[in-house]
């Protein structure tokens, strides 16, 4: 078909035709159909006038709304129902996010896009297949390999209607749950307040009854995160809530910027509370409803914070002092606030209301009785018995006899937080006795040497600490203040930096600076304190006192918190301050093994409910120049492992250029002692095969602080092994060969020589392996487990572990089988060139040799480099044995080469009984 168009243009006598296909026509009618933007056909298949009409009238869209931040979105939301395919117990948690937002040809609505996402318990959940009948929809039995919570999630599209905050939306499951339909329905307002800032709203599946995808309606409770204004704690400030606070100024901590806010209170999150009046005559719950259990921790969980300084928590009440579940978990212990730092008077001021009508359903719950005001400032100076760097107070501003009214309560940040803000001080309070404690119980013995600097990374150090019944527990010790100067802060202007210098003996600086510490160790279960099993998960020490640079002792006195589980008076955890801790930190560069040692011991008497056994306390880390020598020492190391791989392989090259040279040597050359090699090469590369090809999996990060990053590649060494394994067995493979002759009998007596060797070898191994094993268990067994840990992060060795250990020793004396073997055929042929054993010999022994060099000049090992103490037998005695024997090796080679193989033997073993060649004149 062809249709002749002829168009007449105005002012132009020339007519134009052109001829119009079929795909001309069809070009113009896509064109010709309106410009209007619809939602993606998959969300078509549940019709949306059906279930939502009521709620919001379906509207066509129209233009797109590119940022859609603004718009419906919530996270770690609140829901109930499901039934079990969304978890029963708790945490479990809802989210929602608008994926895109369109106008609509109606005023007001938006037509949506979005997501909704259910985190439940790792129990919970659909059934993978929906389709099948028959099969259970839960999962009840826990997977053997922990994994993350799971999350359901629905595609989800619909109407809002920004006049009256209701929003509709019907779509289907992600995934696996692409059958299951589900209609949302919210209440989500333009504008919101503190006091209107709730979203609710309800999700129910439009599955049949008796559907195996069809769930119980869930309930959603939600905090709006849209148009929020701050109108509660802005009206507070007129009328001066706050003022009883604005004296406190001169003792508080201003922040610089507004922004800062957000960081420096998001990294607190918990408190502990003090009730401040009688709680036995006056209501002390925060939450309502009275009561005698009363929450003894709150916890912080940011909302949104702004560059102002304006911020939204929620604040939860528990007994429990963990705070790892940032969500709104249980609204009946939480209350909704929003805050402003007061930026004249230091103080960062909350607003608070509860949540009413959780109890009856989550779509009615609401907020209200917004009276509780809480401050919050930063103190200006730290003292040992005061370390919490955030105090407030909570009240109520209703009369006492209304309905909801609670006793005013304190709220202090946990003491040592890792907070330093600008401008902090500290001040020594126990100076005096410290002094006077020190001098009796640390005289000063030590004269000369040089001592980690007070500012130095040195000063802080991991450590094990020892109770009298050997129970050992793992902490942390680390400086607070040194004089008057934060340990370790940085500002944008001014900072302190612990440097890696050293302080002499003979220095114009004063050698005694007062310096304050945190002490702080997790006890086992079964760790002992005074007599009785530890009930406390951290045992944490503040601690102020003197260090003397001129000794590297340091003597202070300590306080730890006693928690005396009353939440019904002020000041709760009562403080023990009769504690006594000396510190003996070794000279900077003695080579000795000297590592940081000292105790902790109670002043108490031994009847005191409060006194504990003395704690010996040692470093588990390293200091500064130990970590530079072992930065050097890694160098060193992954550079000797290249080169003495290398050197095997060019040894064994040579030895293969040697036969091929004299082919006449191969069938001396005994078949155990290349068996003993090539199983040396073969055994490391079976058991780390998968290096060779997935290098990211067996790749060693050693992080090495300013250093940078130092990576050593298993897949190079491993790569050079192989190599060295194949040229070891292609001379296993020669010598073989040669030896299997046409029935020759010298072949023969050959084969019989070898076969004297294992029958020699294997009892020699296995004798001597039971010897070192049991000489090593035993050596081991007087030592304490605390040294290896520490010194060397080396545990006793398991039973593979030392079998491994022998394995290396075999290798050591690889020239033993060929030195029997040329004692029982009594050879004199040249079989091994010099450079082949020697070379090789010298491979073996050069890791002990290092290691007698490292013990001399070193008190911190890494290990597992290079002379591996998990490869072989390294110690004094071991190393000088294996090197004395090694050389001796050599010497029997050559000589049994020279002079032959029963040379060092005495003359009546020489000879042997055999046929002698005779002479044959043969006439012609």
């Amino acid at each position: 078909m062809e249709i002749r168009v002829k168009f007449f243009l105005k002012n132009s006598p020339r007519t134009h035709q052109f001829q119009c296909t079929p795909f001309t026509i069809f070009f113009f009618f896509i064109i010709s159909i309106p410009t209007t933007t619809s939602i993606p056909s998959p969300y078509r298949q549940i019709p949306y006038s059906q279930y939502c009409n009521d709620v919001v009238p379906e509207s066509v869209p129209t233009t797109k709304i590119l940022n859609t931040d603004d718009f419906f979105r919530f996270q770690n939301a609140y829901f109930t129902g499901g039934g079990p395919q969304f978890g029963v117990d708790s945490p479990k948690s809802v989210s929602f996010r608008a994926k895109s937002v369109y106008q609509t040809e109606t005023k007001g609505v938006f037509a949506v896009e979005g997501l909704v996402t259910f985190w439940v318990p790792r129990f919970g959940g659909f059934d993978g297949n929906l389709s099948r009948r028959g099969l259970r929809m839960i999962n009840y039995r826990s997977p053997r390999i922990p994994v993350r919570r799971p999350k359901l999630g629905f595609r989800v599209h619909g109407f809002w209607f920004e006049d009256l905050g209701k929003l509709c939306m019907v779509g289907s499951g992600i995934g696996s749950l692409s059958s299951v339909n589900v209609v949302l329905k919210l209440t989500y307002p333009k504008y919101s307040t503190l006091d209107t800032s709730l979203v609710n709203g309800s999700l129910e599946s439009l599955d049949k009854s008796d559907s195996l995808s069809r769930f119980e309606p869930i309930s959603i409770l939600a905090l709006s995160m849209m148009n929020y204004q701050y109108k509660f704690v802005d009206r507070e400030n007129v009328i001066g809530s706050f003022s009883s606070f604005d004296k406190m100024g001169n003792e508080s901590i201003g922040l610089e910027f507004p922004g800062t806010v957000c960081s420096t209170f998001r990294s607190i999150g918990r408190f502990e509370l003090e009730y401040m009046e009688d709680c036995d005559s006056v209501n002390c719950n925060p939450l309502g409803g009275g009561g005698r259990n009363l929450p003894g921790f709150m916890s912080f969980n940011e909302i949104d914070c702004t560059r102002e300084g304006k911020v939204r928590y929620l604040l939860d009440f528990s007994n429990s002092s963990y705070n790892g579940f940032r969500s709104l978990s249980n609204p009946s212990t939480m209350l909704v606030s929003e805050g402003l730092w007061n930026e004249k008077n230091k103080h960062l001021d909350l607003v608070a209301c509860q949540v009413f009508n959780i109890t009856d359903s989550v779509a009615k719950a609401s907020l209200a009785d917004c009276s509780i005001r809480l401050s919050m400032r930063l103190p200006a100076t730290l003292s040992l018995r005061n370390r919490s760097l955030v105090v407030g107070q909570m009240w109520s501003r209703k009369s006492m006899n209304d309905s909801g009214y609670f006793g005013r309560l304190a709220f202090q940040s946990p003491s040592n937080g890792k907070i330093r803000v600008s401008g902090l001080k500290y001040e020594y309070t126990e100076i005096d006795n410290i002094r006077k404690s020190c001098t009796k119980k640390t005289p000063d013995k030590r004269k000369g040497g040089t001592y980690p600097d007070r500012h130095s990374f040195d000063m802080r150090f991991d450590m094990t600490v020892q109770n009298s019944k050997g129970q050992v527990a793992w902490g942390y010790t680390s400086p607070l203040f040194v004089g008057g100067k934060i340990y370790g802060f940085y500002e944008p202007h001014r900072f302190v930096r612990p440097v890696d210098s050293v302080v002499q003996a003979n220095n114009t600086q004063s050698a005694v600076l007062n310096i304050s510490y945190i002490i702080s160790f997790r006890p086992a279960s079964v760790f002992k304190l005074g007599g009785v099993v530890s009930s406390t998960k951290t045992f944490e020490i503040s601690a102020e006192g003197t260090y003397n640079a001129k000794t590297g002792v340091l003597c202070m006195i300590g306080c730890r918190h006693i928690d005396s589980h009353n939440r019904r008076s002020v000041k709760n955890e009562s403080l023990d301050c009769e504690i006594h801790i000396s510190i003996q930190f070794p000279g900077l560069g003695v080579s000795d093994g000297s590592y940081v040692k000292g105790t902790i011991e109670s002043n108490r008497r031994k009847t005191d409910p409060l006194y504990f056994g003395r704690l010996e306390l040692s470093a588990s880390s390293i200091v500064t120049s130990q970590a530079k020598e072992s930065i050097w020492r890694m160098d060193l190391e992954v550079t000797m492992v290249l080169i003495s791989n290398t050197l095997a392989c060019i040894f064994v090259g040579l030895q293969l250029s040697y036969v091929k040279k004299y082919p006449d040597v191969l069938p001396f050359i005994s078949v155990v002692m290349l068996t003993v090699l090539t199983l040396a090469h073969m055994i490391p590369l079976v058991l780390n095969f998968e290096a060779l090809f997935l290098a990211n999996r067996n790749r060693q990060n050693v992080f090495l602080g300013s250093g940078g990053w130092l990576e050593i590649n298993e897949v190079l060494v491993r790569v050079i092994t192989m190599i060295a394994f194949l040229l070891q067995f292609r001379l296993l493979q020669q010598t073989w060969s040669a030896r299997v002759g046409n029935g020759n009998e010298e072949k023969s007596s050959l084969w019989i020589s070898d076969k004297k060797v294992i029958f020699t070898s294997l009892p020699l191994y296995i004798g001597s392996g039971l010897i070192a094993f049991f000489v090593h268990q035993w050596k081991y067994s007087h030592k304490s487990p605390l040294l290896h840990l520490r010194r060397f992060g080396y545990q006793q060795q398991s039973f593979w572990g030392d079998f491994k250990s022998f394995a290396g020793l075999i290798l050591d004396g690889f020239l033993l089988p060929q030195i029997v073997f040329n004692v029982f055929c009594n050879s004199r042929e040249k079989a091994l060139a010099p450079f082949f054993y020697v070379g090789t010999t010298f491979v073996r022994l050069l890791p002990h040799a290092y290691d007698l060099y490292r013990a001399r000049g070193s008190t911190w090992y890494f290990g597992g480099i290079y002379a591996n103490p998990g490869t072989d037998y390294y110690s004094t005695g071991w190393d000088i044995v294996i090197s004395c024997s090694g050389l001796l090796f050599i010497v029997l080679v050559y000589l049994q080469q020279r002079f032959g193989g029963r040379c060092f033997l005495p003359k009546r073993y020489r000879d042997s009984p055999g046929y002698e060649k005779v002479s044959v004149v043969v006439s012609s």
